[in-house]
């Protein structure tokens, strides 16, 4: 059995396949993690959600923010887009929206020593604390008013954590931080605007930090593995595993394998879908 976790798929089902291809990916012995942001952008993301949940029993998922947004034009609250329509419009749209719906924003393994969110964990986060406020949002995500719920958690804003916020601006804090962080101050307020490099000059010149540098930030014993990142690209250090490598804009698809003593990198080259 082999353990293997890749990065944001987003639709790019035929780059997906020749990636599973070249690392043997067997499901019925293998296990497949997923960073998030199955669909969206890419050209064919009813194929990729449909094979995801074919083999849903092999594999483990957290949500991202092109997820969210989904089920967000599924149930009204976002509009929709070209290349998520063809799954709205499939005949299996209520049971894959189900499905997705009842999968976590945050998954781990002892054994292994990874854990994985789509965007990361927020540094004011432990690992107590963000395996919590996960199954705090989930329970909202799964429930019975799903939609109202998420339709205010696209009108608050929250970028620093409070415990005597109201209930939605810590639900609203909790999503963002699991699927739309990149960089934080040094106290560990987030920053949402930027999305270049950390190397970037206004990036530097704000003095802000990956959150995963943050100075403040919440030591967890697990590793890691997150997306979302794609001008990050592949990172890796002795905390964190970064496989968004920007295979939408025409970069790489990166899988990791996780059941090794170091990290087994496997990359293939993607055809642009889109332009910067």
């Amino acid at each position: 059995m082999a353990v293997w976790a890749v990065g944001d798929i987003q639709g790019c089902f035929d780059s997906f396949q020749e990636l599973l291809k070249k690392i043997k990916f067997n499901p019925e012995v293998d296990e497949l993690w997923v960073a998030g942001d199955l669909v969206n952008r890419g050209d064919k993301s009813l194929e990729t959600l449909n094979y995801l949940y074919g083999i849903r029993d092999s594999i483990k998922v957290v949500l991202g923010n092109h997820d969210i947004a989904l089920i967000a034009a599924y149930t009204g609250v976002k509009k929709s887009n070209e290349t998520i329509q063809p799954i709205l419009d499939a005949p299996n749209a209520d049971e894959l929206i189900h499905w997705l719906r009842h999968q976590p924003f945050f998954h781990w393994d002892f054994k292994l020593g990874y854990c994985m969110a789509h965007a990361g964990i927020s540094p004011e986060f432990d690992f107590g604390m963000a395996t919590n406020y996960a199954l705090r949002i989930e329970k909202k995500l799964q429930g019975r008013n799903y939609k109202s719920w998420l339709k205010h958690m696209y009108k608050v804003n929250s970028n620093k954590f409070s415990a005597k916020a109201s209930s939605m601006d810590i639900d609203k804090y909790i999503l963002s931080s699991f699927i739309a962080m990149r960089f934080c101050e040094d106290d560990g307020t987030l920053d949402f605007k930027q999305k270049g490099p950390p190397s970037e000059k206004k990036v530097l010149k704000k003095g802000l930090k990956p959150w995963f540098a943050c100075p403040t930030r919440r030591t967890t014993t697990l590793k890691i593995v997150f997306g979302h990142w794609s001008t990050l690209g592949y990172y890796q250090d002795s905390n964190v595993l970064s496989l968004d490598t920007g295979c939408l804009w025409g970069s790489a698809l990166t899988a990791a394998r996780l059941d090794t003593e170091e990290p087994i990198i496997v990359q293939i080259p993607c055809k642009a879908q889109q332009i910067p």
